[in-house]
């Protein structure tokens, strides 16, 4: 029996997916454990600053807590769709990389770094120009200068419209 040629590229074009099935895990539970995450917004935070925690566990309507050696234990709850809360890492706090860990209700943990960097406060204000405008001891002379300009200014105006008038 002789197989003709549109048939047989039929099914090799049926038949050729098959290979490219991906094969699906044997455990749908490492599927599941995707959605347990805690996020740092920032991740790096100079000492004394705030950090926002943003979690999620399988079930994001019950509370979980956040433990870290920086700040201890901060409970995060439920708001729009996921676990949030506000820690401050202490102005004493070294620079350096701190773990923080999330544990749900149900057991299921996660983790991420938190990276902290020295505060760094500036020793003067940036070097912008020589302050001409800043008060001073030049301050009343140039306040009266510009009183004197004002007045010559009203009086060449009064003189000029006399004269329009008069000629």
């Amino acid at each position: 029996m002789r197989l003709s040629v549109p048939a047989a590229l039929a099914a090799l074009a049926l038949g050729l997916p098959v290979l490219f099935i991906p094969i699906l895990p044997a455990e749908p539970a490492a599927a599941a454990r995707a959605a347990v995450f805690l996020e740092l917004s920032p991740s790096t935070v100079p000492a004394g600053d705030d950090v926002g925690l943003r979690a999620s566990c399988d079930d994001n309507l019950k509370a979980a807590t956040v433990n870290s050696g920086l700040f201890g234990t901060v409970t995060v709850a439920p708001r729009y769709g996921f676990l949030t809360a506000t820690a401050r890492v202490p102005s004493s706090t070294r620079p350096g990389d701190y773990r923080i860990d999330l544990r749900c209700p149900d057991g299921a943990t996660a983790s991420a770094t938190l990276h902290v960097v020295a505060k760094v406060q500036p020793a003067r204000g940036p070097a912008t120009g020589a302050g001409g405008t800043a008060p001073g001891r030049s301050a009343p002379l140039l306040i009266g200068s510009g009183l004197a300009v004002i007045a010559a200014a009203i009086g060449l105006g009064v003189v000029a419209l006399r004269r329009r008038r008069l000629g």
